[in-house]
């Protein structure tokens, strides 16, 4: 098990943050290889990837807002998903002339998109990703993503298929809701000629309306559960169970939680 800081997000990651994960899961007895990576000490290597990427000319600069994306997504009769916090891309900068992309980056913010029409003809056609049975599963990325913007250089598409081949991670298991972006990854790590991970995506710990956890919904925090009392080793037995993919539990059901895990 590797444990990984991804903190390139300068706006919100802050050290104390980070030193809360390493207690809470020291509590929890989970164990894991050091030294610990953080992302925020190898912003070079990221930077080392853009610029193997806009030599292949598979990304470009973007210089839309939310807001102009909104207004050309309405005026093409595009409705974004509702449940997306990220709409799609109508490719408005795709094919921007060079010397007009040169002089507006030199005034303008602007963020890094990959063309994924342009990178899946590079090497192909869209790879696909390989679950644990060695079943091999379409990729799906249904418009140009951003893998660098102008207050965070780097994306979290980018900042881990980066760290993944560093680290010579070859399993990768992480929750459902993160299946859409194993695409981008696998598309990413074909360009740049990393490995190819093999990936699961389990289900997700949900409440009994059906909410994955979640800070914004009051979820039961680890570090909550300790101040209760409860026993690390209990909890790990509770979470083990292969049936369980509910958490009865919330912060106000206190004395259920120490008395099913204390």
């Amino acid at each position: 098990m590797l444990l990984r800081i991804e903190d390139i997000d300068h706006t919100r990651c802050q050290p104390p943050f980070s030193e809360a994960i390493l207690t809470d899961l020291n509590w929890l007895g989970l164990i894991w290889q050091q030294p610990v990576r953080k992302q925020s000490a190898h912003l070079a290597e990221y930077q080392q990837a853009i610029d193997r990427l806009r030599h292949m000319g598979v990304i470009y600069p973007c210089f839309c807002t939310r807001k102009a994306i909104a207004n050309e997504l309405a005026r093409m009769g595009v409705a974004p998903h509702a449940d997306d916090n990220t709409p799609p891309y109508p490719g408005t900068c795709r094919h921007l002339p060079e010397p007009e992309q040169t002089e507006r980056m030199q005034q303008e913010p602007f963020a890094w998109r990959l063309d994924v029409g342009k990178a899946a003809a590079l090497i192909g056609g869209l790879p696909g990703w390989h679950d644990t049975d060695n079943r091999l599963h379409p990729a799906s990325i249904p418009h140009d993503v951003v893998i660098g913007r102008k207050d965070i250089a780097y994306s979290y598409h980018l900042a881990v298929v980066v760290d993944d081949a560093a680290q010579g991670v070859t399993h990768i298991i992480r929750g459902e809701d993160l299946q859409g972006s194993t695409g981008i990854h696998r598309l990413l790590q074909a360009l740049l000629g990393f490995p190819e991970p093999v990936y699961m995506h389990h289900r997700l710990l949900k409440t009994p309306t059906g909410e994955r956890l979640a800070k914004r919904i009051g979820s039961t925090t680890l570090r909550s559960l300790r101040d209760m009392g409860v026993n690390p080793e209990r909890l790990r037995r509770y979470l083990l169970q292969e049936e369980r993919h509910l958490w009865p539990f919330m912060d106000s059901d206190e004395a259920a939680i120490v008395a099913e895990l204390g």
